[in-house]
């Protein structure tokens, strides 16, 4: 029996190690099938990828891993017309932020509390916002003010900020922040604001040694923290022609907001430095540069490695026509006569320019506080603000009329009386109750300043029979005349200039009800010009009919190797926008009668004390009645060319609301700034050999017409 079950064991053992034996190809050859079967299907994924979109995921992987980061380059410099530098850059040492690529804002939370620690920032322009937002970056305190929100958790997840915020503000006491954070808070809001791999400053300038050395020993734990460098603009020869040089806007600020979206789709990041206002803005593409870029590759959050691209290019430089020494010695000549006209004065404004190609040599203005007697500088007063001129547009008056036909060459007499229309009487200066009668032509009536003779210009334009007692019944439409030939030459017009804000002036009603004003008209006593405005005008009549427009900028040049003036780029040609329709014998009546206003012979010429200015002058003064605040005032002009002969200057103020019995301030300043002028600018010395100065040209010959 034993040996029975030994012998069923050995069998079935057997048995079993066949069995085995058997299964294990099986199992093998299925492990090998499905083994090859994920080869296969991993061949034919790779050959997906390598063989139909190898190109396009190649694209998608070197823009993820590689990009551009760019950094600001200087501003171009601004130069007079000797290559005076009136607005450089002063160069500053700076802590800059690079923003890395997936940065996100728990990561420069963290960043701004480390560079806190070694770097003091202002925090004066910290706001509401600002603070909310860094409180909110610590994700512990944003968990806190979340479970004070009901629903918060199903809102959407666009809601949740604005929820957040909504709660904070309603409970300021939650988010106090210490002196310490507040100063991290403004280094996170610098930080929050520029964009993935664009640069930031964070302290732009005032960094100490200090900070420098113990930002630079821990730049290894502040990610995308740099020690670099910043410009500002500096201004060699003071502020005085500020206001017409304009401004820059800092890196805090940033873009303006009204043209923040025109800036970004140039290219320019929200926290660039831009051109605010005046040539700064004008010129703006000129002046900013072209950035340098340099390639950066990324992993994740952080910059592997940096390899410049292209340095940048500096902007270019803007050359002025203005004279920097001559400017500062008219701004100064300028205040000085504010400040001793008193009473209610206003301001005194001049522009002095060369009449034969528009180009500005100096432009001052000061204006002055009735009230508390402060002086303030402000160039641009001699565009923007309007001023009754009185009797110095007679000029314009007189042409019109010559244009016009109601006057001739030879046949130009009338008789200087008062004019009595509509129960309403008025004269000349000399001659207010008809004592002084006499007959004066076109030329006589400039050298005398006749407001009765520009009357009655004004009446036969309009078509009007005058005799003494008759009601004014003129068309109103004389208005549109009168101002059709002074717009002519440039008064009640904007000139052109090449500063953005400048004015047309202002226009009185022309209504039936104000035809009386059109005799006002006539001599300057009812609308309102800007100082920039009579000097175009006087420049027209000395050119030769020739409307220019006026201009700064004299032509945009590189940078030469020691970082002066380099190649001119690009230069202004003088533009005529309109030429006068005279003959040489109506604008022969109308010079004459501008030099005799100094130089003539009457006794009754307005200009007397001009005639000692050599080389000598051909003006147009003017005395405008006018009122401040119910204060019965005085409004002081003058518009003049020299020499008579070859006019190579041009020289315009203004001195509105002086006292009512104030006499030559206006003369006495015109003698100043000429004498300026001829020591400064140009040498008389050049007039007597036959030359021209650099300021100067032939209008004939350079200006170019307006298209």
């Amino acid at each position: 029996m034993k040996n029975f079950f030994s012998r069923v064991t050995q069998h079935r053992t057997s048995r079993n190690k066949t069995s085995t034996t058997a299964q294990i190809p099986f199992r093998m050859n299925f492990l090998f099938i499905i083994v090859g079967l994920l080869f296969a299907a991993l061949i034919a994924q790779l050959a997906y990828l390598q063989i139909l979109h190898g190109t396009q995921l190649k694209a998608e992987v070197s823009r993820t891993d590689s990009t551009v980061e760019t950094n600001n380059v200087q501003r171009g410099m601004i130069f007079d017309s000797t290559g005076r530098v009136l607005v450089g850059n002063k160069t500053h040492q700076a802590i800059s932020y690079t923003k890395g690529v997936n940065v996100m804002a728990p990561d420069m939370y963290r960043t701004a509390n480390r560079l806190g620690k070694y770097l003091k920032v202002p925090t004066d322009s910290l706001t509401r916002r600002n603070r909310a937002d860094y409180f909110l970056a610590s994700s512990s305190r944003e968990k806190q003010v979340e479970s004070n929100i009901p629903g918060i958790k199903n809102a959407a997840q666009s809601d949740v900020n604005n929820k957040e915020l909504q709660y904070l503000y309603a409970h300021p006491a939650a988010f106090k922040l210490s002196k310490q954070q507040k100063n991290d808070a403004m280094i996170y809001a610098r930080m929050s604001g520029a964009y993935s791999l664009s640069t930031t400053y964070i302290k732009e300038t005032g960094v100490t040694g200090k900070e420098l050395a113990e930002v630079g020993e821990h730049l290894g734990e502040l990610p995308g923290v740099k020690v670099g460098t910043s410009w500002t603009r500096d201004y060699p020869y003071g502020s005085s022609l500020k206001s017409i040089l304009g401004t820059v806007s800092s890196e805090k600020i940033g873009l303006p907001d009204n043209k923040v979206n025109q800036y970004l789709a140039q290219g320019y990041s929200r926290n660039d430095s831009v051109g605010q206002s005046y040539l700064e803005q004008q010129y703006e593409p000129v002046l900013r540069g072209s950035k340098s870029q340099t390639d950066v590759e990324v992993s994740g959050t952080k910059i592997m490695k940096e390899v410049k691209r292209y340095g940048g290019q500096k902007g270019d430089n803007l050359q002025l026509t203005i004279n920097a020494g001559f400017q500062k010695k008219l701004q100064s000549l300028v205040r000085q006569a504010e400040g001793g006209a008193g009473g209610v004065s206003t301001g005194t404004y001049a522009v002095v320019m060369n009449p034969n190609n528009g180009n500005i040599i100096g432009m001052a203005g000061v204006d002055r506080n009735p009230s508390t007697q402060k002086i303030t500088n402000n160039a641009l007063g001699a565009i923007n603000n309007s001023i009754t001129m009185g009797s110095v547009v007679k000029g314009a008056m007189v042409s019109g009329a010559l244009m016009d036909g109601v006057i001739t060459p030879e046949n130009s007499t009338l008789t200087d009386m008062p004019i009595t229309v509509g129960g309403t009487k008025k004269a000349s200066w000399f001659n207010k109750n008809g004592g002084a009668n006499m007959a004066v032509n076109a030329s006589t009536a400039l050298e005398v300043s006749s407001n009765s003779y520009m009357m009655q210009l004004a009446m036969k334009e309009a078509g009007f029979h005058y005799h003494e007692g008759a009601a004014l019944n003129m068309n109103p439409n004389i208005f549109n005349k009168l101002r059709g030939y002074f717009n002519q030459f440039g008064l009640g017009v904007k000139t052109g200039i090449d500063l953005p804000g400048e004015t047309t002036g202002l226009a009185g009603s022309s209504s039936r009800a104000h035809l009386g004003n059109a005799l006002d008209e006539a001599y300057g006593n009812y609308d309102a010009y800007t100082t920039i405005q009579v000097a175009q005008y006087m420049s027209t009549i000395a050119n030769g009919g020739y409307r220019i427009q006026p201009h700064i900028l004299s032509s945009i040049r590189g940078t030469s190797k020691n970082g002066g003036l380099g190649a001119v780029k690009d230069s202004v040609t003088p533009t005529v926008l309109n030429h006068i329709d005279m003959t040489s014998a109506q604008r022969k009546m109308v010079t004459e009668g501008l030099y005799d206003v100094v130089h003539g012979t009457n006794t009754w010429k307005t200009g007397g004390e001009l005639d000692t200015i050599k080389p000598e002058i051909s003006a147009k003064t003017g005395t405008a009645q006018t009122f401040y605040k119910g204060t019965e005032t005085v409004t002081l002009s003058l518009a003049s060319y020299a020499p008579s002969t070859h006019p190579q200057v041009v020289v315009a103020l203004a001195m509105p609301n002086l006292d009512y019995n104030a006499e030559d301030n206006n003369m006495k300043l015109a003698k100043s700034i000429y004498q300026a002028y001829w020591d400064t600018v140009q040498s008389t010395s050049t007039l007597k050999s036959g030359t021209s100065s650099s300021n100067s040209s032939n209008v004939q010959q350079t200006a170019q017409p307006q298209q």
